[in-house]
């Protein structure tokens, strides 16, 4: 098994890569591919190059630039990856001790740092807790010393978070919150192992508890709005889980995206309400909210929406270009919105092609709607009516297209 030959290995030699970050992460992506191919036949096999990958990833990364964040991402995601890989071969104690070992000694050499991230999963690694127990005794007398409040430093020691992942795995759950209570700082890096802890021990109010009080400066509000929300969830609280996290916990890279995830999690409640919620929650930014009112299916509120407050034209055109035949009084609205926010100087590095597809697709939805060419043109004339010192390009451009 040892002499298996990993495409993926040459690839990963000491100091392999230069500053940028794409090529790296092209290869680390190619590396995941070639370990999961050969996890549909030989598992135990792939869980050796899982370890293989893993020891070289920190040397071969060395010289790369990791500022963008895509990078770390990247090796967080080939570590969620490969881990689910090793917990589930199927191989003896010593084996699994072996790669243990192996794994630890590459956290240890793990300079930059790149796979501290897989600490996190160390007691999952261990699988049997009586194993994870053993790894938690080596690990516990080094970080009740460095918390102690008569070690100078300060207080790092990358078997932490390993050491709280291998005592959770074992079930020592009221030693694990003793550990974190010894702590120098009330870190909610910490103290998730402690809401884990009381989740294990049934103590789910308590988590929640536990989990309120960790907030402070530079909290990760996302982060304990998620944990406390999945811990009512489970506890089938879904409205107070709602009410008190739903939002907070859902956030992520854009409106559209956060509507659909708290839909998906809470499919009992309206559409409506989730949208008038997250409206709510962002006042003066209502136009933010106009695709996700759309996706809804709500047109009549996407509308109003994006009148309110500036709104993409971009996004508001492309609605009015989808809808055009499916539904032209909404595309029309939609356009004619869209143009009046460019004339009012909104919109990002907006273009004349930007303006001329505004005003097409408002044309092309007045003939689904069987609107004669002079009312759409006034309509569209009264949108762009503002009152500028100089005409800007947009009017220009429209004044043009009004006047054919």
């Amino acid at each position: 098994m040892s002499a298996y030959k990993w495409e993926f290995a040459p690839r990963f030699r000491r100091n392999a890569f230069g500053w940028r970050s794409d090529l790296p992460i092209k290869r680390i992506k190619e590396a995941l591919s070639e370990i999961r191919l050969v996890a549909r036949k030989e598992p135990t096999l792939a869980a050796e190059g899982a370890i293989v990958l893993l020891e070289k990833l920190s040397p071969a990364l060395m010289n790369v630039d990791s500022s963008s964040g895509a990078l770390g991402s990247m090796v967080n995601h080939a570590i969620e990856t490969l881990v689910p890989l090793l917990t589930k071969a199927d191989v003896d104690a010593a084996t699994r001790a072996r790669w243990l070992d192996r794994l630890w000694e590459a956290v240890q050499e793990d300079e930059m740092p790149y796979i501290e991230y897989l600490a996190d999963f160390w007691g999952e690694l261990c699988v049997e807790a009586k194993v994870a127990s053993v790894w938690a005794d080596q690990f516990l007398p080094i970080v009740e010393r460095i918390w102690s409040p008569a070690e100078p430093g300060h207080g790092y020691f990358k078997g932490t978070d390993a050491c709280l992942s291998a005592l959770h795995v074992a079930g020592r759950h009221d030693e694990l919150l003793a550990l974190v209570a010894k702590a120098r700082y009330k870190s909610w890096h910490n103290r998730r192992w402690g809401v884990k802890a009381l989740v294990a021990l049934g103590k789910k109010a308590e988590a929640v508890r536990y989990a309120e009080e960790s907030r402070g400066l530079n909290t990760p509000e996302g982060q304990i709005a998620e944990v406390c929300e999945e811990i009512l969830l489970s506890s089938g609280l879904a409205d107070d889980a709602y009410q008190r996290y739903a939002i907070a916990a859902n956030r992520t890279t854009t409106n559209l995206a956060t509507f659909r995830a708290i839909a998906k999690k809470y499919p009992n409640k309206d559409a409506a309400d989730i949208l008038r919620d997250l409206v709510k929650s962002e006042p003066g930014a209502e136009g933010k909210w106009f695709a996700a009112a759309k996706d809804a299916g709500l047109f009549d509120v996407a509308i109003e929406l994006a009148r309110r407050s500036p709104t993409d034209p971009r996004t508001l055109t492309r609605a009015a270009r989808d809808f055009a035949s499916k539904r032209p009084e909404f595309a029309i609205d939609a356009g004619l919105t869209a143009l009046h926010w460019m004339a009012r100087g909104h919109g990002y590095e907006l273009t004349g092609f930007d303006v001329h597809a505004a005003f097409d697709a408002v044309m092309q939805a007045a003939l689904g709607a069987g609107l004669d060419e002079p009312q759409i043109k006034a309509q569209v004339r009264q949108m762009i009516e503002v009152q500028p010192a100089v005409l800007n390009f947009v009017q220009k451009i429209l004044q043009v297209q009004l006047s054919q």
